[in-house]
């Protein structure tokens, strides 16, 4: 067979080699790359191409292990099993060996795109091996079908799957069985709760129950108006706020400190925990709803501005007019696509003493982890955790600092 030979919905018998990003694992099969989903290194299966596009790689989905490797367990989600419903693509795996799994992800990202050679090993949540990482989800979005069955959709499609249960849920979703009602004519449902009590749905972008909820770190509240960012697993915000104080060490009080893609302020929250209600620290988010609730949850830090603005617009006026970075701390809490060039670029010109950076993704924190190091950055710390047991996502935080 040559390598132009298309090799779609061919079945092929594969050796597993390695994990690769995005919940995939690579194959070899007469010199092409095929990614397969749903299996283990050490394994052999049989995987049925699902997509070819010619050149020197395929996608595969496993349809049967021939043998299976000792790390593979039922599946925590029966629903989401081989060719079912999405969001547990690593639920087929001990969760310890999940975490090696994402380990083994992040020394290779950081290797192939910073050319950092460095392995930081993944770390639990505190408590999720007590749970075998389920019942950790505080934010939840179901899709429904005409027929009124609400679920998640099915890998790769926009095809409902109906389920009897929403095991990476936290308790209070699950009491609430939206999952087992029907709900003709809605098209999504989206609920989100807190540690306080509240709840909030989304039924068609329609809001139900409380309009804002209030959530708790370090000891403070934090306000958070329909529609606004808080981390998924229960957990996270307490932990991510504890390294960001841990790792700020040495920052300067009065400097120009910022806080970029900065939500409704929890880092800086976390800050003043430790720093006081002196902190000189300035909010940079583009949503202006999130930007007024860290302006109201910061009320009591008297040199704290919240600003509703692109991030790289922002930097782009501090740089016309000037801003003085040198001395601050930048904490930078960007989507899963990263920082991007752009901003990282501002951030070098600007200078600033310390970068924090908090990243969800590997591929995208190495690539812009390359351009800091080559305007003159080091990196001092590298920690990642398991934010999203049962799937192929982490958190990583790093700290770098100016030569």
């Amino acid at each position: 067979m040559s390598k132009t030979e298309n090799w779609q919905d061919r079945v092929l018998e594969l050796e597993i080699e390695k994990v690769a990003h995005g919940g995939i694992f690579v194959a070899r099969h007469e010199g092409r790359v095929v990614f397969v989903s749903h299996t283990a290194p050490g394994e052999k299966v049989r995987a049925k191409v699902f997509e070819d596009k010619g050149g020197s790689f395929c996608r595969a989905e496993t349809v049967e292990v021939l043998s299976a490797s000792e790390k593979r367990v039922p599946h925590i989600w029966k629903e989401a099993d081989r060719l079912g419903a999405g969001g547990a693509e690593f639920g087929h795996l001990a969760l310890e060996y999940q975490r090696q799994l994402k380990t083994d992800v992040l020394e290779e990202s950081l290797s192939r795109m910073a050319g950092i050679n460095q392995r930081v090993q993944v770390m639990p949540v505190p408590g999720d091996d007590l749970t075998n990482g389920l019942g950790y989800r505080t934010r939840i979005q179901l899709h429904v079908s005409e027929e009124g069955v609400a679920g998640p959709y099915r890998e790769r499609t926009h095809e409902v799957v109906p389920v009897k249960s929403l095991p990476l849920a936290v308790a209070e979703i699950n009491e609430l069985g939206v999952h087992l009602k029907n709900w003709q004519d809605v098209k999504r449902i989206e609920i989100s709760t807190a540690s306080t009590g509240g709840i909030q749905w989304f039924i068609d972008k329609k809001i139900k129950g409380d309009k804002r909820l209030t959530e708790r770190a370090l000891g403070r509240s934090f306000r958070i108006s329909s529609g606004g960012f808080w981390q998924v697993h229960k957990g996270a915000a307490e932990l991510l706020a504890s390294e960001i104080v841990e790792l700020s060490e040495s920052l300067e009080v009065e400097a120009n400190n910022l806080d970029l893609y900065g939500g409704v302020g929890l880092f800086s929250g976390a800050l003043a925990t430790k720093y006081g209600k002196k902190l000189n620290i300035t909010t940079v988010e583009s949503s202006k709803v999130a930007t007024s609730d860290a302006s109201a949850n910061l009320v009591d830090l008297a040199k704290h501005k919240a600003v509703a603005a692109p991030v790289d617009g922002f930097l782009r006026l501090q740089i016309k007019q000037g801003l003085e970075l040198s001395g601050a701390t930048v904490i930078l809490d960007p989507p899963r696509a990263g920082a991007g060039k752009q901003v990282v670029d501002q951030l070098t010109f600007l200078k600033p003493k310390k970068v924090i950076y908090v990243a969800c993704d590997p591929v995208s924190l190495a690539r812009d982890l390359k351009t800091f190091t080559s305007a003159g950055y080091r990196v001092e710390t590298i920690r990642a955790f398991d934010l999203f047991p049962h799937t192929h996502h982490f958190e990583t935080i790093v700290s770098m600092v100016l030569e």
